[in-house]
């Protein structure tokens, strides 16, 4: 089928789809390849670009309520990078559009029962299709995903031997030492949250093998390596708290990756310790004060997590009132609170013959809105082009969609991945 688009922004009037908008504007510019932004009012989505300075050379009136409008968009394009959550409400007709109309698949979501569900009603059909349908693909989870693909991939070639342990840390300094709830968790993050509380299948959001559908490797994944919230030190002394915004996500995503890669290569899937958190680093001091903070916060997870498991008729009135009371969607931060940020994320891995392996990651831009976007435009450009990415289909991963052979071109997102050691 001839596509005149590499890739179509699907909602891109959102916090990220207008940063994806604005990536794929930069990037066009210097490359020349065509995409589109989509949405419900093509009007409305120039408007809101025009703001930032930045016009799409295509608007495409969509909407997910309207199949015919999906299939159309889907027949002119390579990717489709969809930006409307909640995806449990929202994602479903666009993923079976972008299976039925032969067209990549990429999204942010952290709805982890969303994501199960669709992998095993359509996990076949996509593969058959020859597709990469690739879900949570921002913050959560991509740069992890990355980098323990790289520490996995980097032991087994200098030693032949799988990973037993990774842990990742996560430097998150705040711009002018000041942080905003804004900062931290966007009102799209929150309403999909309630979303997730609602549904009947909200007690996967908290399983490490959530998204592993043979019982046996994910019972394995299971015993080797829960999802851990509570604070710990790691080698340089500093304390490190529960992932931010979620520590639910990555390592599902994380173990996913590695079953299907040793399926692939027709290795036995031996599962590995996870863990992963935030630094907060200081002197001997303080260290007392550091750990309580990281305890507060692993209290807060802890009840999250006590939610996901609650009876039908707890979760559902919780949900309920966290759409009433928390921020919608456009929620988040602006201006240069967006530029001002230089984080860092490092995995330090053990192999199962005591060999050790650290993979690194420097991002500019703050992580879960602007980063992200960048990433995800860049990530949308590495699919659009043939050989680019590893020849695997069906519902991926972001590091088993893109693999670990182009990582030099994230830096055109401000992001810089590399093995240190």
């Amino acid at each position: 089928m001839a596509r005149d688009l590499s890739v179509v922004v699907f909602g891109a009037t959102g916090i990220t789809g207008r940063g994806v908008a604005a990536h794929l504007a930069q990037r066009a510019a210097a490359n020349g390849f065509a995409w589109a932004a989509a949405g419900r009012d093509p009007q409305r989505i120039s408007a809101v670009l025009g703001e930032l300075g930045v016009t799409a050379p295509e608007t495409i009136a969509a909407d997910v309520e309207d199949p015919a409008s999906l299939e159309a968009m889907v027949a002119r394009t390579a990717v489709v990078l969809n930006m409307v959550g909640p995806y449990t409400l929202y994602g479903e007709p666009v993923i079976e559009a972008c299976i039925a109309g032969g067209a990549h698949y990429m999204d942010l979501t952290g709805e982890m029962p969303f994501v199960r569900r669709m992998i095993e009603r359509a996990g076949e059909r996509a593969e058959r299709a020859g597709v990469k349908i690739v879900n949570t693909s921002g913050f959560e989870a991509m740069p992890p995903d990355l980098l323990v693909l790289l520490a996995a991939e980097t032991a087994r070639e200098r030693w032949s031997e799988e990973l037993a342990v990774a842990d990742l840390d996560v430097d998150l300094p705040v711009p002018g030492g000041r942080i905003k709830p804004s900062d931290i968790i966007s009102g799209g993050t929150l309403q999909s949250l309630a979303e997730t509380l609602s549904g009947d299948e909200a007690d996967v959001s908290a399983d490490s093998a959530a998204l592993i559908l043979e019982e046996e490797k994910a019972q394995r994944v299971r015993a080797v390596s829960p999802i851990s919230i509570a604070p710990r030190f790691n080698a340089q002394g500093d304390v490190v708290t529960p992932m931010t915004p979620s520590p639910f996500i990555n390592p599902a995503v994380i173990h996913r990756t590695a079953c299907l890669v040793a399926a692939e290569e027709g290795r036995v899937f031996a599962p590995f310790r996870y863990r992963e958190g935030v630094t907060i680093p200081g002197g001997t001091a303080s260290m007392p004060l550091r750990y309580m903070a990281g305890a507060a916060l692993g209290g807060t997870q802890a009840a999250l997590r006590g939610l996901y498991r609650a009876r039908p008729a707890i979760r559902r009135q919780a949900a309920a009132l966290m759409r009433r009371s928390l921020p919608s969607a456009g929620f988040g931060p602006s201006g240069q609170r967006m530029e001002d940020w230089s984080w860092r994320m490092a995995v330090n891995a053990k192999t199962v013959g005591g060999h050790f392996v650290r993979s690194d990651l420097e991002g500019d831009g703050q992580p879960g809105y602007l980063a992200t976007a960048k990433m995800l435009g860049e990530a949308g450009l590495l699919l659009s082009e043939p050989g680019a990415t590893p020849d695997r289909s069906g519902f991926l991963t972001p590091a088993a969609a893109l693999g670990t052979g182009a990582l030099d071109r994230f830096r055109h997102a401000g992001i810089r991945i590399q093995v240190s050691s």
